[in-house]
C-alpha cells in the first residue's frame, strides 16, 4: 500500500494537471499498487 506522502504527491501533480486542461483525460499507471506513471492527453478544439 502506498504511503501517504506519496499519495499526496500524486494528488498534487494530477490536480496541477486538471488546473492547466480544459478538455482531455488523465491516466493513472499502477504496478504493485503504486502509481508509477500519470499520462496526460490533451484535446485542442478548434472553433
Amino acid at each position: 500500500m502506498a504511503q501517504n506522502s506519496d499519495l499526496n504527491s500524486v494528488f498534487a501533480s494530477v490536480e496541477k494537471m486538471l488546473s492547466d486542461m480544459k478538455f482531455g483525460s488523465i491516466t493513472l499507471v499502477v504496478q504493485d499498487g503504486k502509481v508509477v506513471q500519470l499520462e496526460k492527453n490533451e484535446k485542442v478544439r478548434i472553433k
